[in-house]
């Protein structure tokens, strides 16, 4: 059907894949973040207390329920964490603050493994890549604070890497609120995409050390994901305020119209995050601010690339189809993420003081375009 100008595929709900509620867990605190733990029944709760001091737990599925293993007090609230850079040997977590502190903390014990003070405000976002091995390039650590820069750390060293500052400095500058590695398919290759609160959309080649496109999206970004880090460029999903979630085809990038996207209006709210499945990248969920998760998969076209008028080879939008989708909360979804082990099995918390493992049915039935 037709939305606002916006073709939506909408499957068969009878077939298709089912958002499962599987456990439902209060809290005492504001939770943040939700990260599974590779290799593992456990996941990382992290979050604010009403004091204003940080919150790490480590829960793990028992019989159908949550049972707590650790619960770690910090200084100051946790706002983001990634297992990203870490190996699955090692599963330390990198967490930013809002105090504006990077540090890797280790799971089994609570202790800092590394800290610096990264940025002068809270750090809204953190993404980390390399963990796979060394044939994918160095771990690195990115960071995007409220204070508008970018920064790349390595955590086997003190100082920054990379900084990415605002162009001038003003009363006002934009907001970091979302970053995400990709490209990262061998030792050399390697972007950023970082996204603002004023609608600013920037990728970065780190490898050349230049920005490689930017565009504006007339709302703030809230999340920007690309379908897979250890691979070639292929889509970016980008999820912004105004329930818009766009997906960039980054194959192919025109001289004048930048790379071909497709978006949609998943929800009449915020979307504030976006997650692909691990097991097949072409399967993504988003975050809305009313407690919904809607299940998309994204349909190549039968070319990806066109000649222009101009004999210029031009990218090819294609289209998203909407699974399921599913209302589990009266407040906004703050974090989600897939277990990487089992198809389908994931964990979330919701402003609502609660967080939640749902089960997705039916993933494995999907082909991955290859």
């Amino acid at each position: 059907r037709r939305v606002h100008g916006i073709v939506k595929l909408v499957m068969d709900t009878k077939d298709a894949p089912q958002i499962i509620e599987h456990i439902n867990k209060s809290l005492t605190f504001t939770p943040f973040e939700t990260k599974w733990i590779p290799s593992s029944a456990r996941f990382v709760l992290l979050g604010q207390s009403p004091k204003a001091q940080g919150v790490f737990q480590v829960l793990q599925l028992n019989k159908g329920k949550l049972e707590l293993l650790a619960d770690y007090e910090k200084k100051s609230g946790i706002k983001c964490a990634t297992f990203g850079a870490s190996s699955t040997l090692a599963r330390d977590l990198a967490c930013g603050d809002y105090e504006g502190f990077l540090t890797i903390y280790d799971i089994e014990t609570g202790k800092v493994k590394y800290q610096v003070k990264a940025h002068d405000q809270i750090i809204n976002s953190i993404d980390g890549v390399g963990g796979k091995g060394m044939d994918y390039g160095a771990p690195e650590l990115v960071t995007g604070s409220r204070d508008g820069c970018v920064t790349v750390w390595d955590p086997r060293q003190e100082g920054k890497i990379v900084s990415l500052e605002p162009a001038e400095k003003k009363e006002t500058f934009p907001d970091c609120w979302a970053v995400a590695f990709g490209n990262s398919y061998n030792t050399e290759e390697r972007v950023l995409a970082a996204g603002y609160d004023n609608g600013d959309l920037k990728v970065f080649d780190l490898r050349q050390n230049m920005l490689l496109w930017d565009t504006n999206l007339k709302n703030a970004v809230c999340g920007v994901e690309f379908d897979r880090k250890e691979i070639s460029m292929n889509k970016l999903a980008v999820t912004t305020l105004e329930s818009k979630c766009h997906v960039f085809d980054m194959k192919t990038c025109h001289p004048e119209q930048g790379f071909a996207s497709v978006t949609e209006l998943p929800q009449k709210s915020t979307i504030w995050g976006v997650k692909h499945l691990p097991q097949n990248r072409d399967i993504f969920m988003t975050l809305a601010g009313n407690g919904g998760l809607n299940l998309y998969k994204y349909n190549y076209p039968a070319k990806r690339v066109i000649k222009d008028e101009q004999n210029l080879d031009k990218g090819v939008p294609g289209t998203l189809t909407l699974l399921n989708e599913n209302v589990l909360s009266t407040q906004p979804v703050a974090s989600f993420d897939w277990s990487p082990d089992k198809i389908g099995l994931a964990c979330l918390s919701c402003l609502d003081q609660t967080c939640k493992v749902i089960i997705v049915t039916k993933l494995n039935t999907y082909q991955q375009f290859l």
